[in-house]
């Protein structure tokens, strides 16, 4: 497996990663697919400021994972919500705890505090990656998102980079 700073090129790619999800889970709240053009922009604004990596196998994209703004706000700026797709039918592989291995030794040499990562519950596989990482939850909203017919429950769970410092 090799893990590199994705491109536009992997738009495609990545597309059919994340609309499984989009079509058949409550990972994500989005309801209508996403197309190659909008996975595009989402690439180049993310890569801005934030790493957005990929994980190849044989020169197929297997999974990704990013960081990106947690809010708009300037008093957030030392904040990032993270996330991380692996495509249908290869889980159990380690390719998420790869991807972050990968991704938070990125995020290390930027200038940010605080890490949060937002799982629609129940999500097991993804609380046990975010823990295994040290991420401990924060907050549980109940019956905040609504998709497929039900009502889903949101947790946050948040990791603090201790080695940076307090004031930037």
């Amino acid at each position: 497996m090799k893990i590199r700073m994705a491109n536009l090129e992997d738009a495609a790619a990545i597309a059919a990663i994340y609309n499984f999800y989009v079509e058949s889970s409550h990972s994500t709240f989005e309801t209508e697919t996403v197309n190659e053009s909008e996975i595009r922009r989402r690439i180049s604004e993310i890569l801005e400021n934030y790493p957005f990596l990929v994980c190849e196998e044989n020169g197929e994209i297997i999974g990704y994972a990013y960081a990106s703004r947690y809010k708009t706000r300037v008093g957030y700026r030392h904040s990032v919500e993270v996330s991380v797709y692996i495509k249908n039918g290869i889980n159990g592989k380690g390719i998420g705890t790869i991807l972050y291995e990968n991704l938070f030794a990125e995020l290390k040499a930027k200038p940010i505090r605080a890490i949060v990562a937002g799982i629609a519950l129940p999500n097991d596989a993804s609380i046990r990656l975010h823990e295994k990482f040290g991420f401990e939850k924060v907050a549980h909203f109940r019956e905040i998102g609504f998709k497929h017919g039900r009502w889903i429950d949101v947790g946050y769970w948040e990791k603090i980079q201790k080695n940076q410092i307090a004031n930037y």
